[in-house]
């Protein structure tokens, strides 16, 4: 029996509303692929808002919880029809913010996306662009459509010399861009290790988040929750390790590879979906 045939194919996110209260929904590669929603996507969160089923959108996004909504909103979903979101952007500001003393004299090397800062704004930070001079290194997104591993090399190397502590908000690895896939900051924390720096990694599959996920459901029975996202390493796996049910949809990074690469990386990541959906449509 192969690792697919152990996972249950549904029609539709309607076959997993009879099953399931409440929705983790991963956004990249699921609900859109970061240009557009996917078809059916927008009436699918409607229809669940409508069937009284509480939805949580748990993304591996740098950014805070304010800028992402506003891009879904951006693209098409209407505001609130999601009943929570939350970013490891979120997670890990809220962490920040309870360790560091105000004022702080932390300086802080960020490498974010589109200049974003929201990962940092109101906490007491100073920004440096020297790595030589940092304090701690906080990457929360990836510009590889516009610079290589060797400038992110070049710029992290002062910093993982001297022994900087990391944080990395994205543990993505692979993102979807208007080029195609690129890496992600995960891949860049990836980097920072091999330069032989020490990295904390906050977001999915790692328990912090879902843990916060969980709280923020209202700490439901775990067996009513399902998760639905596009990445065995990142949605799969950390939602099966919560105690979560997981429904892979065959999107986003998965939609180019083969049957035998996906039984593959359930093997490699131990995580066999409970379900297997072609879409997120109704």
């Amino acid at each position: 029996m192969t690792a697919l045939s152990r996972s249950l194919d549904v029609g539709g996110i309607r076959d997993l509303a009879e099953r399931f209260d409440y929705f983790i929904l991963d956004q990249f590669g699921v609900l859109h692929d970061g240009t557009a929603p996917y078809p059916g996507a927008v009436d699918a969160v409607e229809r669940l808002k409508a069937e009284g089923v509480t939805t949580l959108v748990l993304s591996n996004s740098g950014k805070r919880v304010g800028p992402n909504e506003a891009r879904l909103t951006a693209l098409g979903f209407a505001p609130g029809i999601w009943t929570h979101f939350l970013t490891s952007g979120e997670v890990a500001w809220g962490m920040l913010n309870e360790m560091l003393a105000d004022p702080s004299d932390l300086r802080c090397l960020l490498i974010s996306r589109d200049g974003d800062r929201s990962a940092v704004d109101g906490l007491p930070l100073r920004l440096t662009h020297d790595a030589a001079t940092a304090d701690i290194v906080l990457i929360s997104g990836s510009e590889s459509e516009l610079h290589d591993l060797a400038h992110y090399r070049k710029l992290l190397e002062p910093a993982a010399r001297r022994n900087v502590p990391a944080i990395c908000t994205n543990p993505d690895k692979i993102m979807l861009t208007a080029s195609g896939p690129c890496f992600g900051a995960g891949r860049i924390a990836d980097l920072y290790r091999e330069l032989g720096g020490s990295v904390r990694m906050i977001g999915k599959p790692f328990a912090e988040i879902y843990d916060a996920a969980h709280r923020l459901l209202g700490m439901p029975d775990r067996s009513r929750i399902v998760c639905v996202g596009d990445s065995v390493e990142h949605d799969i796996a950390g939602g099966k390790a919560a105690g979560f049910s997981t429904a892979l949809v065959e999107t986003g990074i998965l939609e180019t590879m083969t049957q035998t690469e996906k039984s593959g990386l359930f093997a490699q990541h131990d995580a066999t979906p409970d379900y297997l959906l072609a879409r997120f449509a109704w």
